[in-house]
């Protein structure tokens, strides 16, 4: 059994067992998340929502809170004596699908 959950602008396609990375969520390593904006849950009878599943949730525990890699934003203009260097690095959160609850 699979589900397509909403969180943070973005979707995602998991099963149980399943680890993901997010975008950051509050709390810390080892508390339970449930997501209840589940958009689609699939495998023996295909359940789409209208835009979401009725009763349906995503249950998660959180593995770690982290930072990804660094990404280097450099903006340039040629021929004026303009630079700007910047670095940035997102925070995630990862998880760990327990359940689908359909």
């Amino acid at each position: 059994m699979y589900a397509v959950f909403k969180t943070g602008g973005k979707q995602y396609r998991v099963a149980a067992g399943d680890q993901v990375r997010v975008e950051k969520l509050p709390g810390s390593a080892g508390d339970t998340v449930t997501f209840d904006q589940v958009l689609m849950v699939g495998g023996d009878a295909l359940k789409l929502g209208t835009p979401l599943v009725g009763g349906a949730k995503v249950e998660a525990k959180i593995v770690t809170q982290g930072l990804g890699k660094k990404l280097i934003v450099f903006k340039f203009r040629r021929r004026k004596n303009y630079r700007r260097k910047n670095g940035h690095r997102q925070p995630f959160t990862a998880l760990q699908i327990v359940n689908i609850v359909a």
